[in-house]
C-alpha cells in the first residue's frame, strides 16, 4: 500500500471520478459526508484538511484503491475532516480491501486519528482502535416504497400528526411540500430560526459563522449524485413554516439542519415536513433517511431502522500518540465537569459563540 498525502484542492479529476465510483459500489460508503464533494467543500474553509489516496501495485501497474479524508492538527492529531459536523466518518475504498490502519496512520503523519462517527464496515480501524461507545443512528428505510415505510410507523403518531396537518392546512393554508428549494434567501431563513434554537438550548451556534455558512452554500445545490445540499421546505399557504438542510447522494438523505418557525409549534411542523419529505424521497430513488445519532422522540417515532456508529481512536506507539491521549482524556473530564455544572456550560458555550463570532 502506497499512500499519498494531498491538500483536497490537489485531487484531480480521476481521483474524484475513482471515488465516485468506490462509494456506488458499496451501500456502506453511500452516506454524502463520505464523499469527495464534501472534502472539498471543508477544504476551502479549513487549512487542517488533507486527503490520503491510497494505491497498490499490480500488473497492469499502480492501482488508486482507497481515499482516506482527515484533518491534521497540533502533535499529529487527527480528526475526522469537517470534525464537529460530520456525521459518518471512515475510509472510501474499493470492495474487500483490506488496510493496515497504523500504517495509514504513519504514511499520513498522524500519531492518533479521533472518530465519533466511525460508518459501519470500517472493520480494520475497529480492529485496531480503541472504541469508546457504540451509538444508534436511527433511519427511515423507504426502498423506492413509501407506503411500506408508513405501514411500518405507529398508528396513534400517524393519526396524530395527519389530525395537525389538517388544522395547519385550515388555519394557516394549504400544505405543501417542495422537496429543493435551492433559494438564498431561504438558506438564510433556515440559519436565522436554527441559530436561534441552538443559542435557546444553550449550545455551540456554529451556523452564526461565515465559514460555515460558506460550506453551506458551497455545496447546496451542487450538480452531483454523490453529495448535494437540498433545502426542504414545508409551506402552509405561501408562509414557510419548515425546513430541512440535508445532504443528498444517489441513495441516501442525510439529515444536518432541520428548524421551524417557533411560531407553528403547536403543529409540530417538523414532523409533518418529515413525513412528506419520506414520500417525495422515496419517489426519487432515495433508498432512506439518515436522522443522525442521537436520541429523540421524534426519531423514535419515525425511524424503521438503525445503523451503528462508532466513537474512539486509532493510535501509534509513539511519545506524540501517549501525549495526545493524555490531551484527549483531559480533555473529555473537563468537558464532562462542564456539563455536569449548568452555570459553567452556559459560561462556556456563551464564551465559545463569542470567539467565533470574533473569528
Amino acid at each position: 500500500m502506497d499512500v499519498t498525502v494531498l491538500r483536497p484542492d490537489e485531487l484531480t479529476a480521476a481521483d474524484i471520478g475513482s471515488w465516485r465510483a468506490m462509494q456506488q459500489a458499496d451501500p456502506a460508503l453511500a452516506n454524502p459526508f463520505l464523499s469527495a464533494e464534501f472534502t472539498l467543500a471543508v477544504g476551502h474553509q479549513r487549512a487542517t484538511a488533507r486527503v490520503a489516496r491510497l494505491t497498490t501495485a499490480g500488473p497492469q501497474g499502480a492501482r488508486t484503491v482507497g481515499f482516506f479524508p482527515f484533518e491534521r492538527h497540533a502533535l499529529g492529531s487527527g480528526k475526522p475532516i469537517g470534525s464537529g459536523f460530520c456525521d459518518c466518518q471512515g475510509l472510501v475504498h474499493e470492495p474487500g480491501f483490506a488496510w493496515d490502519p497504523v500504517e495509514l496512520l504513519r504514511a499520513c503523519d498522524l500519531a492518533v486519528w479521533e472518530y465519533d462517527h466511525l460508518a459501519a464496515g470500517q472493520t480494520p480501524f475497529e480492529a485496531a482502535g480503541t472504541p469508546r461507545a457504540r451509538a444508534a443512528s436511527p433511519i427511515m428505510e423507504l426502498n423506492g416504497d413509501h407506503g411500506a415505510y408508513l405501514e411500518n410507523l405507529p398508528r396513534k403518531f400517524l393519526k396524530a400528526a395527519r389530525q395537525k396537518e389538517r388544522k395547519l392546512s385550515r388555519e394557516a393554508g394549504p400544505v405543501r411540500l417542495v422537496f429543493h428549494a435551492p433559494e438564498p434567501l431561504l438558506l438564510d431563513i433556515l440559519i436565522r430560526w436554527k441559530s436561534a434554537q441552538l443559542r435557546a438550548k444553550g449550545r455551540r451556534d456554529l451556523l452564526s459563522q461565515e465559514w460555515f455558512q460558506a460550506i453551506l452554500r458551497e455545496l447546496l445545490d451542487l450538480p452531483s449524485e454523490s453529495c448535494s445540499g437540498t433545502l426542504s421546505v414545508l409551506y402552509a399557504g405561501e408562509e414557510p413554516v419548515a425546513m430541512r438542510y440535508e445532504l443528498r447522494s444517489r441513495r441516501v438523505l442525510a439529515g444536518w439542519f432541520p428548524a421551524y418557525d417557533q411560531r407553528f409549534a403547536r403543529y409540530s411542523p417538523g414532523i409533518l415536513l418529515y413525513l412528506k419529505l419520506a414520500e417525495a424521497a422515496a419517489e426519487r430513488g432515495i433508498a432512506h433517511i439518515d436522522l443522525g445519532k442521537g436520541a429523540g422522540t421524534h426519531k423514535d417515532d419515525l425511524k424503521t431502522a438503525e445503523l451503528t456508529v462508532t466513537e474512539g481512536y486509532v493510535a501509534r506507539r509513539t511519545p506524540k500518540a501517549a501525549l495526545c491521549r493524555a490531551r484527549m482524556a483531559s480533555g473529555r473530564t473537563a468537558r464532562a465537569a462542564v456539563r455536569a455544572n449548568p452555570a459553567v456550560h452556559r459560561a462556556a458555550v456563551k464564551a465559545a459563540n463569542a470567539v467565533d463570532r470574533l473569528h
